[in-house]
């Protein structure tokens, strides 16, 4: 083989780089078609952090085959290996001293994968940004916040991070009935028509359709209707604002001695509950 390669002319060898580069990027977009295949399989599915391993494997496989096939390139048109190599370890080590925080970058991401701190799928918020964990590679991990919009977050930068089992925060709105019986009833199906149409006004974030809680009293004897909001965290500025204000003067209307504090808005995590033994996940 190497006599064949010493005697090409030199415009045959460029042909032969060209070559053994294409050939590397079919390599690299077989990788990642498998890569997509795998993360679709039963087994990933019920298993983030197999998706998680499988998305940080192809990252490091895409890497190592690019550079190689970087290396062949330089050794078809004259540069030995030996001295590729050489070279990417002086770069290497100036790269380590100039450019830490990429160090920094895959370092943390192996330490996050093999920690369980979060896995693809999982509903985050870090360094500020929150969103659904779409992809982890060697130097960002990829989040797709509320808007749609993808999110890269270094992996160095990664050092707070708030999970949310369930996907979501609750926002339970109580609206607090008054004593007249039939304004108590009007202002019931006034506050669910008006949830109703919060979907519509704020659509971007929302998780869930908003429920309409059955009417509950207190031991006091104040009735009181609850709205259940399902929202992304830290979205539920329109509900506090716009929304109870909306509401409060809809009360207002229908009862003039309505007070503000009767309407009270408070937010929670719910608790993740595993799925019953024997459950499957839909589609397998």
């Amino acid at each position: 083989m190497a006599e064949f390669l010493n005697g090409l002319s030199g415009w045959e060898r460029i042909a032969v780089a060209l070559a053994l580069a294409v050939a590397a990027h079919i390599f690299v977009r077989a990788v990642r078609m498998l890569s997509a295949r795998a993360m679709t399989s039963g087994v990933a599915r019920r298993s983030t952090k197999t998706r998680t391993l499988i998305s940080l494997i192809t990252s490091s496989a895409v890497f190592a085959l690019y550079f190689t096939a970087f290396g062949f390139v330089l050794n078809e048109i004259g540069v030995p290996l030996s001295t590729y190599l050489a070279s990417a370890s002086i770069i290497g080590l100036a790269v380590a001293f100039g450019s830490q925080g990429m160090v920094q970058d895959v370092v943390s991401g192996v330490t996050i994968v093999f920690t369980d701190l979060f896995d693809i799928g999982d509903v985050i918020e870090v360094s500020g940004q929150v969103g659904i964990v779409e992809r982890f590679g060697m130097r960002f991990t990829v989040l797709r916040n509320p808007m749609g919009a993808e999110v890269f977050v270094p992996n160095r930068s990664i050092l707070n991070v708030t999970t949310y089992p369930r996907g979501y925060v609750r926002c339970f709105i109580d609206v607090t009935l008054p004593e007249d019986a039939e304004k108590g009833e009007q202002l019931a199906q006034e506050a669910s028509l008006l949830a109703d149409t919060a979907l519509e006004l704020y659509p971007g974030i929302f998780r869930a359709q908003p429920e309409i809680m059955a009417r509950q009293t207190t031991r006091t004897g104040r009735s009181f209707v609850r709205i259940k909001f399902r929202i992304w965290p830290g979205r539920g500025g329109p509900l506090e604002g716009p929304f109870r204000q909306e509401l409060l003067q809809m009360a207002k209307r229908i009862d003039p001695d309505y007070a503000d504090w009767m309407i009270a808005v408070n937010f929670e995590v719910e608790k993740y509950r595993p799925p019953p033994r024997g459950y499957r996940v839909p589609g397998d």
